[in-house]
């Protein structure tokens, strides 16, 4: 059997989890469907999600259709999850996007959309809740067309929308209009098609159609759209139809090196470590020593680590059951990798895995963060232990130690994301905690061009190393990128990976404390004491060079060159998207306003007002707050990140770790004192 791995993405509330199970019945896995409401369903297994009613964390199923294995992923729908979306997008061979067929495209669902056509996952559109008071057809699908992309193609008729008689009923060879469609559709991606389409007299088969839109979703470049409730199952049969017939199975050579990503880490009753991988290329078996660590982060290929695999699990008919090996294309849960992180990449660090298997970073990081305090000042430590843990199953919590306040900051999506670590930690831990005022995370970028050099025996310099560093400012959204223009061989490459490494980290804080970015920092300068020792006598470290020296030295001239370029600091802007009644504006505009929004023209439909615009991340939680009293309790607000701009006023500074050094002097007696004296 063949395998497809497939995601279920959605805005909160479309109905994705209902959909998963509704897939499951279909297949046979489950015989009843269990409810959100009632808190039974498959994939919301914590406890949390049960009492809750949504998904926090991302689960994997399978079901089989057919010939095809597919191991479906649900994943969480409200925002403040968004991580466990990234992580689940780099392991997916297709994708379903649902919209709810009432409240139609949200906010959220255009984020998702541009995240999958940009990473060209094929995915199919499935509108949900047709039989809801207020469902859509036309007005959905001109909304898809005009907020997701216009390359859709609906797969059927709704019928009966909004009663319990609502039915879909899906297009064939019989509907001219649809094959029309289909023919047009296609032949905007398909020169080769497009001219047999206009030169041959005879009709374009209808098969020829299928196998021509299985070609373009398979590329990601055209999306099916069905409608259906997958609560009553209407419709799921032609979306499961459309699954097997139109989304790729999995690639990949079992025979071939191993190759694959870990996209979850979870602890099991015993407490270890328990890692989902998604497999592109080879075979991982019971007492295999697998090498894993993560791609592009620390010099020296992708692999910095090992473990012994002691047991393996593979998906199959809806179950985790355990199995002596998992293949290329599949999913599997493997125990025994004590240290591995998620986003870690598995196998040989020279091994293609056919594509990208790398998490990457497909949505914006948490513009928000909180200082957590423990309720009982004796829990300080068990609380770093338990954060330590929720960081390991969500990195981009990105915990952060304050040396100078002796404080513990934890990076947020929103605020329901800090309720659910709040709850987490009483339930799982036993720690009872209180969260400060949230505060935004802005981040830095340099204006200019700046360089800095510290020279070996000179200025005091008690390193045994020489370093230059040239800082130049990068496009946009292009992250951290760390070249070289000494020439090759002229320093030892574990020297090379001693300020790659610490280049990263330094830039974690930069002149006001923030995160910097879009920059690319090259090593134009370097020296180094070769290896030596006094005769007849071991190697002396106090004649050559360590790796130590250049991980102390590094982080001085780093910020040397950030100094003399400038850093700019930038806050994160939501792009927001509200409904109010009509006559609502009018007090709303200036509320707006004095928040720091920019409102773009407003459209008004009948006695509804449509407002979208960018406001400051920092000041939504409070337009959350003043909405219900403006628009009696009538307002809809939707907002998710869209880009930084620059700091307007007072540059917000946030507190440094003494590793950065603002101070040369101070930093140097720090680095001596810590070395107990030596140099």
């Amino acid at each position: 059997m063949s395998t497809l791995n497939l995601g279920i993405l959605a805005h909160v509330d479309a109905g994705k989890t209902s959909l998963t199970e509704r897939l499951l019945h279909t297949a046979g896995v489950i015989d009843e469907i269990g409810s959100v409401d009632d808190g039974n369903t498959q994939t919301d297994s914590l406890a949390l999600e049960r009492q809750r009613g949504i998904t926090i964390k991302s689960a994997v199923v399978s079901f089989a259709v057919d010939d095809v294995t597919v191991n479906l992923i649900d994943t969480p729908g409200h925002p403040d999850f968004i991580a466990e979306v990234e992580r689940v997008l780099s392991v997916l061979d297709g994708a379903v996007l649902v919209v709810s067929a009432v409240e139609g495209v949200q906010a959220q669902t255009r984020v998702l959309m541009r995240t999958l056509r940009r990473l060209r996952i094929p995915t199919l559109v499935f509108v949900n809740k047709i039989d809801r008071r207020g469902a859509a057809y036309e007005p959905v699908l001109r909304a898809l067309a005009e907020k997701l992309t216009p390359a859709i193609v609906p797969m059927g008729r709704a019928d009966g929308l909004g009663t319990r008689a609502s039915a879909f009923r899906p297009y064939g060879p019989g509907d001219a209009a649809f094959t029309e469609r289909l023919a047009d559709v296609i032949a905007d991606h398909d020169d080769a098609f497009l001219a047999a389409y206009v030169d041959e007299e005879a009709p374009i088969s209808y098969g020829r159609l299928r196998d021509g839109l299985a070609a373009q979703v398979r590329r990601g470049l055209v999306h099916p759209v069905y409608f259906g409730s997958a609560v009553d199952g209407v419709g799921v049969d032609a979306l499961t139809a459309g699954i097997r017939e139109l989304l790729p199975p999995a690639g990949g050579d079992p025979d071939g090196p191993v190759a694959g990503t870990v996209f979850k880490v979870e602890r099991g009753p015993a407490g270890e470590k328990i890692a989902y991988v998604r497999l592109f290329s080879g075979t991982v078996r019971v007492r295999d020593l697998l090498r894993f660590g993560r791609p592009g982060g620390r010099a020296g290929g992708a692999a910095d680590e090992e473990g012994k695999v002691t047991a393996i699990s593979v998906f199959e008919q809806g179950a985790a059951e355990r199995r002596d090996e998992v293949v290329a294309g599949r999913i599997g849960k493997l125990w025994g990798l004590g240290e591995v992180r998620i986003g870690d990449a598995v196998g040989e660090p020279d091994s293609d895995p056919g594509g990208d298997p790398g998490p990457g970073h497909f949505f914006a990081p948490p513009a928000l963060e909180s200082v957590v305090v423990p309720t009982r000042p004796a829990d300080k430590g068990a609380l770093h232990i338990a954060l330590g843990q929720l960081a390991e199953q969500d990195p981009l919590i990105n915990l952060r130690q304050d040396d100078v306040r002796q404080e513990v900051l934890v990076s947020l999506y929103g605020e329901v994301q800090k309720e659910v670590i709040q709850a987490t930690l009483a339930d799982d831990f036993g720690i009872d905690v209180a969260f400060r005022e949230t505060t935004t995370v802005c981040v830095e970028r340099p204006l200019a061009t700046g360089e800095a050099v510290e020279i070996k025996g000179k200025d005091i310099n008690p390193f045994l190393a020489t370093i230059g560093l040239r800082v130049d400012p990068a496009p946009v959204d292009s992250g951290v990128e760390f070249r070289l223009e000494i020439e090759l061989g002229s320093l030892p490459f574990s020297f090379i990976r001693a300020i790659e490494e610490t280049v990263h980290d330094t830039l974690r804080q930069g002149l006001y404390g923030w995160q910097v970015t879009d920059c690319v920092v090259t090593l134009t300068r370097s020296g180094y004491s070769p290896r030596q020792s006094h005769a007849h006598a071991v190697f002396d470290k106090s004649m050559s060079s360590t790796s130590g020296d250049f991980r102390n030295l590094t982080p001085l001239v780093l910020v040397a060159a950030l100094r003399e370029s400038g850093c700019g600091v930038y806050e994160p802007m939501h792009r927001f998207e509200l409904e109010i009644p009509a006559d609502a504006f009018g007090p709303v505009l200036p509320v707006l306003t004095s928040l720091g929004a920019v409102p773009y023209a407003p459209e008004t439909r009948g006695a509804v007002c449509l407002v979208s615009g960018a406001i400051p991340a920092a000041r939504v939680h409070e337009l959350e707050r003043r909405l219900p009293t403006l628009t009696h309790g009538e307002g809809v607000l939707e907002c998710a990140f869209d880009h930084y701009r620059p700091v307007q006023g007072a540059i917000p500074v946030r507190s440094r770790a003494d590793h950065n050094p603002l101070n040369r002097k101070e930093y140097l007696l720090k680095v001596v004192r810590r070395a107990g004296g030596s140099r």
